[in-house]
């Protein structure tokens, strides 16, 4: 019964949506393939002891000969898990099962839920299983349990779970050759020993399997889920765990629940956009910037050295109109809107989750993770033991020395690299500097300034944030590249005990340097730019004079529309450039893969080859789908969404995409994945509620000192002229004097620089900032109301920051993070489990007592 078949077999009889060993009865629970190289004998030798070991443990194995695969050169191994082993597995892993259908009244509808009927899947989609108390499975109380068919207790996910347990534990050398490092199936396929590994789709995505005794849970998921028409549907989350296991259930979960609170958040930036939209032409101020006799008889000082001359305000007229956009009262709204939004996401999202742990069986699941399952690579690396003290055995352990050496030099590799990354965008900020004299000259007589719509729009400063934009954004792209790979290095290199272990240190290790890359250039825009240009006469420089490198001034619609441009390209470029990686890439290799095989009649494609032509999902597939959603789309619509109250919109239009896409990726692209537990997003939950913390920080000072809006209050209500509340006259208001005749030669434009209209009869230039005009007793030193402005400034950082945070820490106080219900569901199994395990051990007991009296009459 445990022997390996090798028997050629005629193909054609055999369906294609096999999922059973030749006799029709035993289930496939992983394959593993491999072909003959010219290092075959080493390789033979490791897969025949390893099988050899396979079989000792009780899996059963069954090969296919190459000459029965449709290239002709792929051996394939099928493996089943008998009942003994599944039963004494699920013990050692404490895999809950059942032992008594639910009888707890289910309260959970929400009102008017009739409106909803649309969205809804059927039922027995939805709930594919019935609901049940359940408790870690005894392989000495089978009886205890609700076990109707053993082939059956346990679904194919739990079995596939099972099997890579085994097989990334059990040793590929001999008794006498004692070699720990020579263990798992991880090792094995990255020395070439097998090609793959992965448990199969119980049928194609397409159609229903034609064994009647075959799930078909993919065809399902495919038809309710994966398809873009469905994207105004709910997801069926509890099949989604049956198929693929709770860690990915839990992604689409969290993906789906932040999409619907996207969904609020998109509503009212939409109408703070539409505000600014329809108050276009109410601003005072930019009027007074278009109009002729205001505006169009402001000179303005040169924006470099040498090659930008002086130019009008008025000549800013259109980028004003379109700072309005997302520059006005409904921004500070908006802002504090975002606050509170992100503090009740987070909060609801730990009540959804907390149901989720308790119908998916994930209570207590981090203390049995860490109890229960060590990483092979720590187990095989660690060779010094010491006693646990909760479980009184000896288990393998990091010595202390070793793990601080490694964390420092993993470390000092994240400092570097984000020092690179820091580098890196001191040279596009250097190209700005650079290329906007360069620009300001040659496109003074562009033949793009006569276009008669878009012609005014385009700009040496639009042209510069651009294409400066553009090149952070592939510099962004090569060092994730890059990076993506040393991270993985350093985090195997410090030797995480679990895979909880592992996944959030290397979270924290990408956060920091996606952080670092994707937001870097934003912060400098939102927050430097334009604050350290000095004055005519004694600019600032980025390193010093000699470089000649002025440190850049905001454009002339503010600072505030040039964030905008920024957010838009780095998350629209990304969310594009993902779909496309995501989606298109693994169709194009799959369709490339597959080509001969379409050709042969569909029963020569058996199941295993079907699937063994599709993409690996790898161990880091989710975390590659976190990272962009959760880091940086995520972070965008926080942290800066003072600058772009659209932003949430476009999150909300890509993750109905998403949701699909990833869905179709992972149900028609790849493999079926090894099923793995997980009670939460990881360390995600930790980032996520620091970046709400610190978007609070972020918006408050981009309201504060990026966007106009405190200045414009200040002369609103303390510089306005007259007694009537009036923004008349803001503009000359803000802009300072500066006499022409002191500008020093090294700053000043070459004549062939200005334009036609300058003469020798304009003797002062005007310049944003707050200081005393020449010939005063302090000229160009600050006024009263600059410092005025910068009080109120402060003053509105501190307030908003208390007013949000004081909401925020309210109504994470108010909303309890477990519902009632499922307190008390919790409450009621674990009540069931003591009294359910107490009656049955007595009446084991009875029934012992009963034979042994039986016994005992025999005898007398």
């Amino acid at each position: 019964f445990f022997v390996c078949a090798c028997v050629q077999v005629d193909k054609q009889h055999q369906s294609k949506d096999s999922v059973y060993f030749r006799d029709g009865l035993r289930r496939i629970d992983f394959i593993l393939s491999y072909v003959e190289d010219k290092d075959g004998e080493r390789k033979e030798e490791r897969r025949k002891i390893y099988e050899a070991n396979l079989k000792n443990v009780g899996l059963q194995l069954e090969l296919e000969d190459k000459s029965e695969s449709e290239d002709g050169k792929t051996y394939f191994l099928k493996i089943h898990t008998p009942w003994d082993v599944l039963a004494t597995y699920a013990d050692v892993l404490k895999i809950k099962v059942p032992f008594k259908v639910n009888d707890v009244p289910d309260n959970h509808e929400a009102p008017a839920s009739w409106l909803f009927t649309p969205l809804r899947l059927p039922d027995h989609v939805m709930h594919p299983e019935p609901d049940y108390f359940t408790s870690p499975f005894d392989k000495s109380k089978t009886d205890f349990f609700l076990i109707d068919d053993k082939e059956t207790f346990f679904p194919p996910s739990t079995r596939n779970r099972i099997v890579y347990y085994i097989l990334s534990r059990c040793t590929y050398n001999k008794d006498d050759k004692l070699n720990k490092d020579k263990r798992g199936i991880k090792r094995l396929l990255n020395n070439g020993t097998y090609t793959s590994a992965f448990p199969l789709h119980d049928c194609r995505y397409w159609t229903r399997s034609r064994d009647s005794s075959c799930e078909s849970e993919r065809y399902s998921l495919y038809r309710y889920w994966a398809r873009f028409l469905r994207f105004y549907k709910e997801q069926p989350l509890n099949l989604i765990r049956r198929y693929y296991g709770e860690k990915i259930g839990i992604y689409f979960a969290w993906l789906g629940f932040y999409t619907e609170m996207l969904f609020y958040a998109a509503v009212v930036g939409l109408a703070c956009f539409i505000y600014g939209a329809a108050t276009y032409h109410d601003a005072v101020w930019t009027k007074e910037i278009c109009d002729e006799n205001i505006g169009g008889n402001i000179v303005m000082c040169p924006l470099c050295d040498k090659k930008c001359g002086y130019w009008k305000l008025n000549s800013t007229c259109n980028s004003t109109w379109q700072s309005h956009l997302f520059d006005n009262t409904a921004t500070v709204f908006f802002a504090i809107f975002m606050g509170i939004w992100v503090t009740l996401f987070l909060e609801f999202w730990k009540r959804r989750q907390a149901r989720l742990e308790y119908e998916w069986d994930l209570v207590d699941f981090e203390e049995e993770q860490q109890r229960l399952q060590l990483r092979p690579e720590y187990e095989t690396k660690c060779t010094s033991k010491r006693l646990n003290r909760v479980t009184q055995e000896m288990e393998p352990y990091l010595p202390v020395t070793s793990k601080l050496a490694r964390s420092c030099l993993s470390g000092a590799t994240v400092l570097f690299w984000i020092s690179l990354i820091i580098a890196s965008i001191i040279g596009v900020i250097a190209y700005r500097l650079a290329v906007f004299a360069a620009l300001a000259s040659f496109m003074k007589d562009s033949p793009t300034n006569k276009l008669e719509v878009v012609g005014s729009l385009i700009t040496p400063q639009l042209a510069t944030s651009v294409t400066a934009s553009c090149i952070n954004f592939i510099i962004i792209m090569i060092l994730n590249f890059l990076y993506e790979r040393v991270a993985i290095w350093i985090t195997d290199m410090e030797i995480p005990k679990t895979h909880v272990e592992y996944e959030n240190k290397l979270t924290v290790k990408m956060f920091l340097f996606q952080f670092v890359n994707y937001y870097s250039s934003c912060f400098y825009v939102a927050f430097f730019k334009g604050k350290f240009v000095g004055y005519p006469g004694k600019y600032a420089y980025m390193f010093n004079e000699w470089s000649g490198l002025r440190n850049e001034e905001c454009d002339p619609g503010g600072c505030l529309i040039e964030l905008t441009t920024q957010l838009v390209i780095v998350m629209a470029g990304k969310q594009v450039w993902g779909n496309i990686q995501e989606a298109l890439v693994p169709w194009l290799q799959n369709w490339w893969k597959s080509r001969s095989a379409r050709s042969h009649p569909e029963s020569l494609y058996s199941r295993w080859e079907q699937d063994y032509d599709l993409q690996n999902f790898s161990q880091f597939g989710l975390f590659y789908e976190h990272l962009p959603l959760l880091l940086i789309q995520f972070g965008f619509i926080t942290l800066f969404v003072a600058s772009f109250p659209l932003a949430p919109l476009l999150a909300l239009m890509n993750n109905i995409l998403e949701v699909r896409v990833d869905a179709w990726k992972l149900t028609t692209q790849f493999r079926r994945p090894v099923a793995a537990k997980a009670h939460s997003i990881g360390a995600w939950d930790e980032i996520l509620n620091m970046i709400a913390i610190f978007s609070v920080v972020t918006n408050a000072f981009i309201v504060a000192f990026t966007s106009d809006m405190i200045p414009r209050l200040v002369y609103l209500y303390a510089y306005h002229p007259g007694t009537e509340l009036t923004m008349k006259g803001y503009i000359n208001n803000s802009l300072s004097i500066f006499n022409i005749s002191e500008i020093p030669f090294k700053n000043s434009p070459d004549p062939s620089e200005n334009p036609p209209w300058f003469s020798s009869s304009v003797t002062t230039c005007r310049y944003r900032d707050y200081r005393y005009p020449p010939g005063h007793e302090h000229e160009y030193s600050h006024t009263m109301q600059f410092w005025h402005i910068l009080a109120a400034k402060m003053a509105f950082i501190i307030i908003m920051e208390h007013v949000v945070f004081v909401v925020k820490f309210f109504v994470a106080w108010i909303i309890p993070d477990v519902p009632s219900d499922v307190k008390a569901r919790v409450k009621r199994e674990r009540y069931l489990i003591q009294e359910y395990l107490h009656n049955y051990e007595v009446e084991k007991l009875k029934l012992q007592l009963i034979m042994l009296k039986h016994n005992v009459k025999v005898l007398t």
